[in-house]
């Protein structure tokens, strides 16, 4: 008789909150916060370390009007501006399960009016989590905007964004942007003709940051073992946030963030923007010479699937 894979859900206590939600398959598990959020604070393997940052004296806290980080993974409305990105998310959330699917819902943002939404869905029998953005506009006129999901990898560690094949054309195949604080001699970078490697090191501490058009849909991180692969969409019609990126990472000592970005739109008063990420990890070490590093991160990415929203 074959017993068919389930995810099982429970109410736990996390680092200080006592309403988190825990999903679990056979081998890996996730752990989201109700008290403050939406947030997924925890992703790894069962009884292995948080593939995430947890940023340890912010842990446990709720309430005030100060934006804390906490780590993990959150939804953002993009493009960054202060003090509007920054609206704090210190409060309790509403949770519900639809089906399979873990649905975290913030209350609308009284300093913007917009409100956030995450959607997650780990599945049963593969390494595997769908995770759907959603900001609802619930103001007064309309506003643009894109959504901006960002995770917070623990370091040290190393993130890997993938170069498109340059030599099958002449046109230009993508926009990198700099921020006014990126220096491209940082010993973080390397700037390899397959591979774009930014290293997290606790030992350097000051800001690096990179956006680009990623067309080939996928970012990942190594550390402790374990490789996180992040899939999301691409739109060639479409534009993006930052001089058109839908891919950015940013890192300043012992935290690296890798981001994925929807497409910008005039967001009308009561209209949804959406974005989907699907995240994978794997038992797994990268080798270190470039040739062999891309055919590694390739066979990995070739065993995750991604289809983009319907438009």
């Amino acid at each position: 008789m074959t017993t068919k894979a389930q995810v099982k859900m429970e109410k736990i206590s996390y680092a200080g909150w006592p309403n988190c939600i825990r999903l679990r398959n056979s081998e890996m598990e996730l752990i989201a916060t109700t008290d403050v959020g939406p947030r997924i604070i925890r992703l790894g393997f069962q009884n292995s370390d948080n593939i995430f940052r947890e940023v340890s004296d912010e842990l446990g806290k709720t309430g005030g009007d100060q934006f804390r980080g906490y780590g993990g993974h959150r939804l953002w409305h993009a493009p960054e501006q202060m003090p509007r990105t920054y609206s704090p998310d210190n409060s309790s959330i509403e949770s519900r399960m639809q089906g399979q699917t873990l649905i975290l819902t913030q209350p609308t943002e009284s300093s913007t009016g917009m409100q956030k939404q995450i959607e997650v869905t780990l599945d049963p029998s593969q390494n595997k989590v769908s995770v759907l953005h959603k900001i609802w506009n619930r103001g007064v006129w309309p506003v643009d905007t894109a959504p901006w999901a960002l995770t917070v990898m623990q370091g040290p560690g190393k993130a890997f964004f993938p170069q498109e094949n340059f030599l099958q054309a002449l046109l230009p195949v993508r926009p990198m942007v700099m921020w006014g604080y990126t220096d491209m001699k940082d010993p973080r970078w390397n700037w390899g003709s397959r591979l774009i490697t930014l290293r997290c090191d606790p030992k350097l501490n000051t800001a690096q940051k990179i956006g680009m058009m990623n067309t080939l849909g996928w970012a990942a991180y190594a550390n402790k073992g374990g490789v996180f692969i992040k899939r999301f969409g691409f739109d060639p019609s479409a534009t993006y946030p930052d001089w058109n990126c839908n891919n950015e990472t940013y890192t300043n000592g012992e935290m690296l963030e890798v981001e994925s970005l929807g497409p910008l739109k005039k967001l009308e008063v009561g209209e949804c923007a959406q974005h989907l990420e699907e995240w994978y990890i794997f038992r797994d070490s990268l080798p270190d010479e470039e040739n062999a590093l891309e055919q590694k991160l390739h066979s990995l990415v070739s065993q995750t699937t991604f289809e983009n929203l319907p438009k």
